[in-house]
């Protein structure tokens, strides 16, 4: 799994990077190549010499090297690595990466790298329990970095508690399974609608909702993650991704998206229909602006077609489909009935009785039903997190 891959290991000035030999050990063992960049503080705890000798890389740790003049290309790096990975994670080195701060070769790197990146935060216990802490290990996990939490034990102040760094072992363990994650959907085609859909009544005007997109970004960006190739249909948003294996096509409204999902799923693997689009769109559309003369405004409406429900007719014995339900009241009923209608092989289900899932959130909270009558709830959890547990359910069924 390992051989072959590429792998930079930032470590910082925390008593945890004496352990970090033992790490490097396993990597190479295993195949992968190891290039080790030091913050300027991590030089007090482990030395050059032995990391440059157990991985066979030169170490990087000044931005040019003051003996012979020549300059480090940290974009070079961050582009030649499979997985970066930053352990120990000091709090002083987690608050630049959540603040973007550059000010040494390591975060240069990191911000330049284009590769999956994972953490192991190591302090002190009043320190990793302190609020700025939680939140920068929020901000970064937001940015899609996979945090290996610290764990109980012995300190180098001599209090006991959460803040040891996790184990070389268990680090290495994350490290092989983010591989094999990473394969995971390799050779799958995978189409993802995102976003709304904006239906106009005049040039300036339009039906639409609050949709953000999100859920549907970070459902083609855990996708990519695994070694699938994407086909990304959004509608209206400000959300980007980027990504040699994405193919994004943006429409406004739902007859856009109608066409453009039945152009492209053919040669899918599967879909998953996170967008919510609209369902009714004003039958004629004015040339000009409406200007405002009366104290009402009569609009009729004609009903869209339902695009997840002539994709269910139309699949393929050999693709999986999963839609989207938002609903309101009687939440289990109505998404159960869309999934047999619309001939679906699961249905995520989200309702804005829940705090915090829904529209315009970071977060959300889904119950995963499927065709077998079976049901998965899920805790409120990030989006990206959201995305992980569906990809995870669908992994174990159809891939």
């Amino acid at each position: 799994m390992l051989n072959g891959k590429r792998v930079i290991l930032g470590i910082t000035g925390g008593i945890a990077a004496y352990k970090i030999s033992f790490l490097i050990r396993m990597l190479k063992k295993q195949g992968a190549e190891v290039k080790c960049i030091l913050t300027p503080a991590a030089k007090d705890f482990v030395s050059p010499l032995t990391l440059a000798t157990l991985s066979g890389e030169p170490v990087y740790h000044y931005f040019w090297n003051r003996e012979d003049g020549r300059w480090t290309n940290h974009v070079d790096l961050g582009i030649w690595a499979d997985l970066m990975i930053v352990a120990p994670l000091t709090a002083n080195t987690l608050s630049k990466m959540a603040q973007g701060n550059a000010d040494n070769l390591l975060m240069a790197t990191y911000l330049s790298a284009k590769c999956p990146v994972i953490v192991a935060p190591a302090m002190d216990l009043d320190m990793y329990a302190h609020p700025t802490t939680a939140e920068n290990l929020n901000r970064l996990e937001n940015h899609g970095i996979q945090i290996i939490p610290a764990e109980e034990g012995f300190l180098a102040s001599g209090l006991e508690g959460k803040g040891r760094m996790a184990e070389p072992s268990t680090i290495f363990e994350r490290v092989e399974d983010h591989f094999a994650l990473s394969a995971s959907l390799k050779n799958q085609t995978i189409l993802i609608t995102a976003g709304p859909t904006y239906e106009s009544i005049d040039p300036v005007r339009f039906i639409g909702n609050y949709s953000s997109g999100k859920m549907g970004f970070a459902l083609a960006e855990i996708a990519l993650q695994r070694g699938a190739e994407v086909i990304l249909i959004s509608g209206p948003t400000q959300c980007q991704l980027h990504h040699d294996r994405l193919k994004r096509i943006d429409v406004n409204s739902t007859l856009e998206m109608y066409e453009a999902v039945h152009h492209h799923f053919e040669k899918c693997t599967g879909g998953i229909f996170a967008a919510a689009v609209s369902d009714y769109r004003p039958a004629t559309k004015a040339e000009q602006k409406i200007e405002k003369s009366e104290k009402t405004l009569q609009i009729d409406l004609v009903k869209n077609p339902d695009i997840l429900a002539s994709i269910g007719e139309s699949k393929s014995k050999n693709q999986w489909l999963i839609g989207f339900a938002l609903e309101t009241e009687k939440p289990e009923v109505h998404a159960r009935k869309k999934l047999q209608k619309k001939n679906l092989d699961a249905i995520v289900l989200n309702t804005l009785q829940d705090a915090g899932a829904g529209f315009g959130h970071d977060t959300n909270k889904i119950t995963v039903l499927d065709k077998d009558n079976n049901s998965h709830n899920f805790e409120l959890t990030s989006k990206r997190e959201a995305a992980k547990n569906i990809f995870n359910f669908l992994t174990d069924r159809f891939v």
